[in-house]
């Protein structure tokens, strides 16, 4: 009558189609992400075994910019595509047999270079700001004298001048120290292990030509992490929604005994 209220509530199964059905569409866009994560995972790895190299630097002779000991990651390239402060991995029989060896380009084929003059290293005349040396340290311990490099050769230094085998080592010999192009292996971008990230570009040597483009590991890292990501986050979908599932069937019922 007038005074009485009475409480409507929905019949059993009313929305049960809607819930499902966005049930469904979930677990369909979590299996598609669990996919398309997989296949971003496996892809930048693979992409990162067929572009990359790892490397464990033994020697302290590029300090401070990788340490004895640091593991890298260097790229494959054609000695061809090198350039002026390139960082690669080399072999060279008439400096060592049976290792690989680590050092920064500071001259190419065509270049003249020699040390130092107001205490810096000069290419072509150009004295070439070196922030990646230690600090407070020469361009060069002794110096040496003016060396034009072959066309085909690189002029290679370590950073850490006082204690590095290289091309200085080397003056003597009828290359005059230099090494062949084909003879570069890969060209060191990250120090990985420490996590010390990319190298930093050489911008001293901009001033004489264009410097090497940076290789794929940025976008290498970028689609092993968004994979890993759509993976996680697609497969802890099913739990989640189950999880709450039951506790919105749990307050439904509360609700509804209450209303009773």
């Amino acid at each position: 009558m007038g005074g009485e209220s009475t409480t409507r509530t929905a019949p059993r199964g009313a929305g049960t189609g809607l819930t499902r059905g966005a049930g469904k569409l979930g677990e369909r866009l979590s299996g598609i992400a669990v996919g398309l994560g997989i296949v971003l995972f496996l892809g930048g790895f693979a992409w990162g075994a067929v572009a990359y190299r790892p490397y464990t630097v033994p020697t302290s002779s590029m300090a401070p910019t990788i340490a004895a000991g640091d593991r890298v990651l260097a790229q494959r390239v054609d000695g061809a595509e090198v350039r002026r402060g390139d960082v690669v991995v080399f072999d060279d029989t008439s400096w060592v047999t049976n290792a690989s060896l680590v050092k920064r380009v500071v001259a190419v084929g065509g270049d003249t270079v020699a040390c130092c003059t107001d205490g810096k290293l000069t290419v072509d005349g150009k004295p070439i700001e070196e922030p990646y040396l230690p600090a407070g340290s020469a361009a060069e311990v002794t110096g040496f004298a003016t060396v034009k490099v072959p066309a085909g050769r690189l002029f290679l230094l370590g950073d850490e001048r006082q204690g590095s085998l290289d091309s200085t080592a080397h003056l003597t010999d009828a290359a005059s120290g230099t090494v062949a192009r084909d003879a570069v292996k890969a060209r060191v971008d990250a120090v990985v292990w420490p996590l010390e990230g990319m190298l930093q570009r050489p911008t001293g040597f901009a001033s004489l030509g264009s410097l090497s483009t940076p290789g794929p590991l940025r976008v290498i890292v970028a689609l092993i992490v968004v994979g890993a990501v759509l993976v996680l986050g697609g497969g802890a979908y099913g739990p989640l929604a189950k999880l709450f599932g039951r506790r919105g069937a749990a307050r439904s019922g509360t609700e509804a005994l209450g209303a009773r």
